[in-house]
C-alpha cells in the first residue's frame, strides 16, 4: 500500500509541474504575441535643431528611440556605439532618436551634443510627455526598437548588447 500511495503522489507531483510550467508558457507566449504586437505611440518630437519628427512618419523603417541624460555615465558610455551604429546602418534606413530626460538642463544637452558629434536626432522632454508616451519610462538609459510597421521589437533597460542589436537590425532591414 506505502508503495501504492508514493507512486501515485509521484504521478500527481509531476502531472501538477507539469500543468504549472504548461500555464506558464501559455501565458508567457500570450505576452510574447501582445508585446509584439504593441505598437509605439504616435509621437512628435522636435529635436533640438527645431525639426519636427512625426514618428508615423517613420514607418517602413527600423527606429531606435532611447532615454538619456547627461548626467548618467552609462548613457554617455553608449555614445560611441550609438555613432557607429547610426552610421552603419542609417543609410540603409536606422532612424536614431536620441530622448533627454526632462531633469537634463538643455545647455547641457547641446554641449553634450557638440562635444560628442552626435549625428543623430535629438529631442529635449521638458515636460516628461514622451517618456510617459513610452510606458512612464524613469531610469536611463531606455532603449526601444521599433520594426517598420511601428511595433515594439525589443526594449532594455540599461546598456545595450550593440551585437545583439545589430543582429535585430540586420533582420528587420532584411524584412
Amino acid at each position: 500500500m506505502g508503495l501504492f500511495l508514493n507512486t501515485t503522489k509521484a504521478k500527481f507531483y509531476r502531472l501538477t509541474i507539469f500543468c504549472m510550467v504548461s500555464v506558464f508558457l501559455i501565458v508567457l507566449a500570450d505576452w510574447f504575441e501582445n508585446y509584439s504586437s504593441t505598437k509605439a505611440p504616435d509621437s512628435l518630437f522636435t529635436t533640438l535643431t527645431g525639426k519636427q519628427i512625426d514618428l508615423k512618419s517613420l514607418r517602413g523603417r527600423p527606429v531606435i528611440v532611447t532615454f538619456w541624460a547627461t548626467d548618467c555615465p552609462s548613457c554617455v558610455q553608449e555614445i560611441p556605439d550609438w555613432i557607429r551604429l547610426y552610421q552603419q546602418y542609417h543609410a540603409k534606413g536606422l532612424e536614431i532618436i536620441a530622448i533627454n530626460r526632462y531633469y537634463d538642463p538643455p545647455s547641457h544637452v547641446v554641449e553634450m551634443v557638440q562635444l560628442k558629434q552626435i549625428p543623430y536626432d535629438v529631442v529635449l522632454d521638458i515636460n516628461e510627455q514622451h517618456a510617459h508616451d513610452f510606458g512612464n519610462v524613469q531610469l536611463t538609459p531606455t532603449t526601444f526598437l521599433l520594426a517598420a510597421d511601428g511595433t515594439f521589437v525589443f526594449s532594455k533597460i540599461g546598456l545595450v548588447d550593440f551585437t545583439y542589436l545589430g543582429f535585430q537590425i540586420e533582420q528587420l532591414l532584411k524584412g
